[in-house]
């Protein structure tokens, strides 16, 4: 496995501190490797090292409390600075206590989880800020051609707006495997971390509501439109129950909800936002007959390479038409519109001309699959391929 040096370089200076570090992301993104990989660093220096991974059911059997975790760590630590590893930890209830009572006894605490609740009001507040919290997510293309290559394969845009980041989809030869790979995973994320977590009842309508939104991706949403939307289509949930499930699934790490901003109100715009997978295989294993939404899985993989990139993303309203993204890092800000393709006048139109009365101050930009260069004086034009390959926007 590849190591991924953009997130360990943000962990690392944290190895030897007390505060607790706490490593989330949806299932499946390779937080588990990145586990793996501190450890390696870590034991080239100590074997004081502890690793629990509660999705094993051989650790699970025998600490099931957790006080069961403080117990085993003090049985098998040795003297010095202990690094305890606990993935998964939210299997386990009141996992906030053993890890509070660990970092007083001399240890290192590394937590993951596949759910926000380790970040939740509630746990943060027993942790009294004595804590740092990393999101690590599926993939980016970079990272994937560069895992594919160590396998001997290839990647091409098309295939990772289809099939996404996962990174365990690559050890599959087919398209078959990893699609039914992909499918039991988001099995796993909707039955056992949603709906058996939250104890949801109504089973039928929240599946129908989560297939739904996961092949709504890149799309303007209120919860009073998809109950109106569902009740047309024979499923009766009220809007504010779509409100609590759709927080579910960001929860879970499934989708993001972001904020959209108006030119005229010069504030955030509260009734509707935008919904992004935080992977696009989510979006594809719902399509049929292979008719893939390229269209909304290229917006939806741009925003997830602007979010490792470092960006604060929003949708911006200018005026009435939408610019895709505000983009801001180290006070810069970029304009930045996603097109599958602007080569018909109507769409040059229509993507070019979202640009219109913005500052001239900020930079502008268009991503788009097309080979030819669009770039005008005032909005720089950037090939999808290229854009895949960069590490900030102010790149060349």
């Amino acid at each position: 496995m590849i190591p991924r040096e953009k997130y360990i370089s943000e962990i690392r200076g944290f190895y030897e501190s007390d505060l607790i570090k706490i490593i989330t992301g949806v299932r499946r993104c390779g937080k588990s490797i990145i586990l793996e990989q501190i450890m390696a660093e870590i034991r080239t220096q100590t074997d004081n090292i502890i690793y629990l991974d509660f999705d094993d059911r051989s650790v699970t059997r025998e600490i099931e409390t957790w006080s069961d975790i403080t117990d085993f760590v003090a049985a098998h630590r040795k003297e010095g600075l202990c690094y305890v590893f606990l993935d998964e930890i939210q299997e386990i209830e009141d996992w906030s206590i053993a890890v509070r009572s660990l970092r007083r006894e001399n240890c290192s605490v590394f937590i993951t989880g596949s759910n926000s609740k380790l970040l939740s009001k509630e746990f943060t507040k027993e942790l009294s800020g004595r804590y740092v919290s990393f999101r690590i997510r599926p993939f980016v293309y970079k990272e994937l051609i560069e895992y594919a290559r160590e396998l001997g394969k290839t990647v091409s845009v098309s295939d990772y707006l289809i099939w996404g980041g996962f990174p365990k989809r690559l050890e599959f030869t087919t398209a078959t495997e990893q699609k039914r790979y992909i499918n039991d995973l988001d099995e796993t994320i909707v039955v056992n971390d949603i709906i058996n977590r939250y104890k949801i009842r109504k089973y039928t309508e929240f599946k129908r509501l989560a297939n739904f939104v996961l092949i709504s991706n890149a799309r303007i949403y209120s919860a009073k439109s998809i109950a109106d939307y569902m009740r047309s289509h024979g499923t009766n949930i009220s809007a504010n129950t779509i409100q609590k499930w759709i927080g579910y699934l960001a929860e879970a790490y499934i989708i993001d909800q972001i904020p959209r901003y108006s030119t005229k109100a010069k504030k955030e715009l509260e009734q509707s936002r935008k919904l992004y997978n935080s992977d696009v295989a989510l979006n594809s294993i719902r399509c049929r007959e292979n008719r893939f939404d390229l269209t909304h899985n290229f917006e939806n993989v741009i925003y997830n390479e602007l979010v490792y990139m470092g960006y604060d993303v929003s949708v911006f309203d200018n005026g009435g038409r939408e610019i895709d993204f505000l983009a801001e890092k180290n006070g810069l800000r970029y304009y930045v519109q996603a097109a599958y393709s602007v080569a018909e006048n109507k769409a040059y139109e229509r993507e070019f001309g979202a640009f219109r009365g913005v500052s001239q101050v900020d930079k502008k930009i268009i991503i788009t699959n097309d080979d030819i260069d669009f770039s005008t004086s005032n909005v720089q034009h950037i090939r999808m391929i290229d854009f895949l390959l960069m590490n900030d926007l102010g790149s060349p």
